[in-house]
């Protein structure tokens, strides 16, 4: 079973990620190099026969339509890229939605990388179960998509046969993951070390954010002012009371405010706000972990790094090593 050549079609529109392609399909030639055997055959499909402009203006050539690709048999997996923006599908988008409803049944694996999660949306094929896409966009899949099950730190997820990943990068690891399941731990370890990644990278895509606190829909008025409150009292104990003393608010208005704009209580967006603090300390100083502890009102060290391991699943060490530039001081 190992030993078989996998076909595998990657699914392009005008605006595609290029990203979106490229990772993925490397990592499944280097599959092929690190087997020694043909194990995935790869093939560039599209709604319609001919070139495709990416996002950033490179031009793919020699594109087979999904019509074409398909008189010559169904392939083992179809993987979607991205495009953008994501609030308004294509038309050549929705064709392919409307043929992976048809034929969805006789693939064994549909993936999406990034905003493809829409597409499979469309598809109807992630009607309860779970999925994600870019962190940006994971809201509006939510939206569109009720039936869908979406989750917001993975960075892929895999419900049977239908695979969804995070932001363009995390392809790649959806894609090792999927050379581990067709062939093993061991060969796509050694994928891995060919591209120097990591196999399992030891993170979420929930620490890509950054200032995702601040609610786009509210620029001004009393969300910044509020936002600004606590960044400035970030050190001090800051119980709902006290915070909306600070805001001049009582504390129910305080509450209404934060579920309303950032669908939080309180105490979650001082919490939250914390965090993206000590991600910034950690980023551009050298500070010991128990001083950057105490001046965002984290507390101690182990509470730090609970913190850390619970909200990004990853120590804050860890963090630093990953994120800091070597030239900060």
């Amino acid at each position: 079973m190992r030993n078989r050549t996998r076909e595998v079609w990657f699914v392009v529109f005008p605006g595609s990620e290029l990203l979106d392609l490229s990772g993925p399909w490397s990592v499944l030639g280097y599959a092929n190099e690190v087997l020694g055997l043909p194990a995935y055959a790869a093939k560039i499909v599209a709604p319609a026969k001919g070139t495709v402009p990416t996002r950033h203006g490179v031009v793919l050539g020699g594109a087979c339509s999904i019509d074409d690709a398909a008189r010559d048999g169904m392939p083992n997996t179809v993987v979607i890229a991205g495009a953008t923006p994501a609030n308004g599908r294509s038309a050549g988008e929705m064709r392919v939605a409307q043929w992976l409803r048809a034929n969805s049944r006789r693939i064994s694996r549909i993936v999406s990388i990034c905003t493809g999660a829409f597409v499979l949306g469309e598809a109807g094929l992630l009607d309860r179960r779970l999925a994600t896409t870019h962190w940006v966009y994971r809201d509006e899949l939510r939206n569109r998509f009720p039936r869908a099950r979406v989750e917001s730190d993975d960075l892929f997820l895999r419900d049977g046969r239908i695979w969804t990943s995070a932001g363009i990068t995390a392809g790649l690891d959806l894609m090792l993951a999927i050379i581990e399941e067709d062939h093993g731990h061991q060969a796509a370890l050694t994928v891995a070390k060919s591209l120097v990644l990591y196999l399992r990278r030891p993170y979420q895509q929930a620490m890509f954010f950054d200032e995702s606190i601040v609610p786009e829909r509210s620029p001004v008025g009393r969300v910044h002012a509020l936002t600004a409150l606590i960044q400035g009292h970030l050190a001090k104990p800051l119980p709902i009371a006290k915070l909306a003393k600070l805001a001049g608010m009582s504390s129910r208005t305080l509450a209404r405010v934060c579920e309303r704009e950032f669908g939080q209580t309180p105490s979650s967006v001082v919490r939250q706000m914390r965090l993206e603090q000590a991600r910034r300390m950690l980023e551009h100083t050298s500070l010991p972990l128990k001083t950057i502890a105490v001046r965002t009102g984290v507390g101690d060290e182990a509470t730090l790094w609970r913190l850390f391991r619970r909200q990004l699943g990853i120590a804050p060490v860890e963090y630093r090593r990953r994120f800091k530039p070597s030239a900060t001081v």
